[in-house]
């Protein structure tokens, strides 16, 4: 199970430190319906996050394909296409970042977040889980990992959970600070929100190249 967790963890805090959930979900609980619409958004994105790892999980733990009891050799190509991906992912953030002074544009959705419902809010919550690139790619890297590690079932179950609760701290963080926090959260809420705003594509960048290189190295390891 070690092997199992050692391997998603990077992927998991890679996704947790993702800007634009965080951002998010601190702007839904700001809403009118702020308390409905952080659960759902919280939810969503668990759910969806759970899903795609159950599933990646499962199709990649084939290990009777490489006739060896060893990992699929299919997952050890993605894994290395992932990190290749990684890498270019890492220059098209840094290139793309907001020069000195000037400020990143907002998305459309962002001006529309105040008239959200729970409904929209999961929906929401799903689709920068599962349909935002950088995500995706994050989610589909980590349960790869899993499942082209060296741990039996349970072990890869076990890491597949922790992998999802690693992954969705960047929505349950804000809003457990929201519910618990008191007459102080909404500005701890507002600095974290300004400071990852502010840093989004130093964060990414590092992450997606240290992510690259981990990658591209345990697939060529593995493929050797």
């Amino acid at each position: 199970m070690g092997d199992a967790v050692g391997q998603m963890l990077a992927s998991a805090v890679g996704i947790a430190i993702s800007p634009l959930p965080l951002i998010a979900v601190i702007l839904m609980l700001a809403t009118p319906r702020g308390r409905s619409n952080g659960i759902a958004f919280t939810v969503g994105w668990t759910v969806s996050l759970a899903v795609l790892v159950a599933v990646v999980v499962l199709a990649g733990s084939g290990a009777d394909a490489a006739g060896d009891g060893g990992p699929a050799t299919w997952t050890l190509w993605l894994k290395l296409a992932l990190g290749v991906l990684f890498v270019l992912m890492a220059v098209r953030q840094w290139r793309g970042r907001p020069k000195e002074g000037q400020e990143a544009g907002q998305p459309g959705w962002m001006r529309a977040i105040d008239g959200f419902t729970p409904v929209k809010a999961a929906g929401l919550a799903a689709a920068l889980a599962v349909a935002n690139p950088k995500n995706l790619v994050l989610a589909v890297g980590g349960a790869v990992s899993i499942a082209s590690s060296t741990a039996d079932a349970g072990g890869k179950a076990v890491a597949g959970v922790l992998m999802v609760v690693v992954a969705s701290l960047c929505t349950t963080l804000p809003l457990a600070v929201y519910l618990f926090g008191g007459a102080r959260s909404a500005r701890v809420l507002g600095e974290w929100k300004e400071w990852m705003g502010r840093h989004n594509a130093a964060i990414m960048t590092t992450v997606l190249v240290v992510l690259g290189a981990k990658y591209i190295g345990d697939s060529l390891s593995g493929l050797a």
